[in-house]
């Protein structure tokens, strides 16, 4: 059987003040072109297929739109749980009909662990819950991590579970050890929100969601599919793409990756203004990408965001190298507060921090005269 995994679409997703809704669109009609080309058995979402839990009506608009286009023109069983941006109400609605056109969508965690039978293949489906929903769920007190929601849940389904036939566990999770980025919520506080890797060995492939690179982990079965797009520039370099999976008969699959390619790429650019705005650098630059520019200049500029905005129109974020430099000096200076250290040395790190420029020997001279002086004057009195 052969079967797309993707995940973590989050339609609707507001980016810098920008709505990606449209960029979403023309991705989301290159995966259906994919399906129709690999012809899949089924496409499996595992979660986030919003953004929030009350999307936007367009997001809601283009959802349905491509689920229409790949279950019902394409007609391709689609496989899907609702993630922690999702409202598993809402996309629990129509789940009892949505089935007999091979639509399985699984907003809320039920009390039924049985699997889907697609092709020769059982898919189990676990949407995101939050530890204390399972714990009421299976009425076990000792749950209180989503380690110890998760390993129950899948014990329950141990009991379904036929160890001669492929055996495929739908999930949106952090697994310990996952690579993250900015764009992804936090489960809970502390350690308390990961899973380990181990608790999935009774399947042949675990579809996970949530965290957006496909390579957030490095497991033989167990994969995330990363996000549709790009979603922070701590995403700028990650290869966004969806896992084309084929299984045989004893749930050995192999793995291979289709590229996603959006209107706008998300790219960082660095530079002087003058060498940023200078024809003979931006001619070969894509100029229409999302972009985050850091300024190396040291002097004071006049309205830099407008003047690259002429150039650059989708400059979503601007920042200066020495800026982020003086931040980390004044984050030492601070650490080092504490420790004990003269007055001239003190003096010399507070002189380096607020001007970025050399503490010469000879600034020191006149620095040392000048504490000496005031000292003196202080024990006269």
């Amino acid at each position: 059987m052969k079967f797309i995994h993707t995940a973590d679409w989050h339609l609707g997703k507001l980016v810098h003040g920008v709505y990606m809704t449209e960029i979403q669109r023309e991705v989301l009609e290159q995966f259906v072109a994919i399906v129709a080309e690999e012809k899949p058995d089924a496409v499996v979402i595992a979660g986030d297929l919003y953004d929030r839990s009350v999307p936007p009506t367009d997001a809601v608009e283009l959802l349905d739109e491509i689920l229409f286009k790949i279950n019902v023109e394409l007609k391709t069983p689609v496989v899907a749980i609702a993630g922690n941006h999702d409202s598993a109400e809402r996309l629990s609605f129509g789940s009892s009909w949505y089935k007999y056109n091979h639509f399985y969508l699984s907003g809320k965690l039920s009390n039924s662990f049985k699997p889907i039978q697609i092709a020769g293949v059982n898919f189990f489906l676990v949407p995101y819950a939050e530890p204390g929903v399972v714990r009421q769920l299976l009425e076990d007190d000792s749950i209180h991590s989503h380690q110890d929601a998760m390993k129950a849940i899948i014990g329950k389904m141990e009991d379904s579970i036929n160890p001669n036939e492929p055996n495929i566990l739908v999930g949106h999770a952090f697994v310990l050890g996952g690579q993250t980025s900015d764009s992804e919520r936090v489960l809970s506080v502390g350690g308390s929100g990961c899973v380990g890797a181990q608790i999935f060995d009774p399947f042949s492939y675990t579809a996970l969601g949530h965290l957006h690179s496909p390579d957030a982990i490095r497991h033989n079965k167990v994969k995330y599919s990363g996000s549709l797009l790009k979603y922070s520039f701590s995403e700028a370099k990650q290869n966004k793409s969806i896992s084309i999976i084929e299984m045989d008969e004893k749930g050995n699959f192999t793995h291979r990756y289709r590229s996603l390619t959006p209107k706008h790429d998300m790219r960082e650019l660095e530079g002087h203004l003058e060498e940023l705005l200078d024809p003979y650098f931006y001619e070969k630059e894509r100029i229409d990408d999302y972009l985050k520019i850091t300024l190396l200049d040291e002097g004071a500029l006049i309205d830099p965001i407008n003047k690259l905005r002429q150039i650059y129109p989708n400059v979503l974020h601007l920042e200066r190298k020495i800026d982020i430099t003086d931040l980390k000096k004044k984050q030492s200076f601070n650490a080092l507060r504490s420790e004990k250290k003269s007055d001239i040395e003190l003096f010399e790190q507070f002189y380096s921090e607020m001007t970025t420029s050399e503490f010469t020997s000879e600034k020191r001279e006149v620095m040392t005269d000048i504490i000496e002086k005031v000292l003196k004057e202080r024990n006269a009195l």
